[in-house]
């Protein structure tokens, strides 16, 4: 939920009033090298992928779903490469801690330094492949409620989001 002021650089999340500008990062990054192993945090199936291809966007994505007591979600996972989104179908299952792609260089992931965009849904609004990982402040309260913390699943330690926000300014 933090501003951001790179998303300022392309015209995908930069709309003509201040309102409508979509600056508010809604996931977590991880940042590690291009090739890292990409593994779904919960069992789940292949929901939708997609190459998301506008400047700043997220390059080769994975959504995965996920249903825990009958509750309904989804992951997403954001720049990865190419290769990750080549021999994946939708519907496919997948493990908890099982690979499900790899991380993408810059030149395929929105021509940002590598890492991994992680983030959670409640609803998908019947967006495939893609869904908005950058809010605006008119929309936020929105994704604050459909968008639950990543970390709630991720349990990062507080010194390892930290340092991981200090690579982000």
């Amino acid at each position: 939920m933090e501003v951001r002021d790179i998303y300022s650089r392309s015209e995908h999340f930069n709309k003509l009033s201040e309102e409508n500008q979509r600056n508010i990062h809604l996931g977590i990054d991880l940042w590690c090298d291009a090739g890292t192993d990409i593994l779904a945090v919960l069992d789940g199936e292949i929901h939708s992928f997609k190459n998301n291809l506008n400047y700043g966007d997220y390059g080769p994505t994975i959504i995965v779903k996920h249903s825990i007591e009958g509750n309904e979600f989804y992951s997403l996972y954001g720049h990865l490469s190419l290769e990750s989104i080549e021999n994946i179908s939708v519907g496919a299952k997948v493990k908890q801690g099982e690979k499900i792609g790899t991380l993408g260089g810059s030149s395929v992931n929105g021509d940002y330094a590598p890492h991994l965009h992680f983030q959670l849904m409640i609803d998908i609004e019947g967006c495939y492949g893609d869904y908005p990982g950058v809010s605006s402040k008119k929309n936020l309260d929105y994704y604050k409620e459909n968008c639950p913390n990543p970390n709630l699943l991720l349990k990062l330690p507080h010194e390892t989001l930290i340092e991981g926000l200090s690579k982000t300014r």
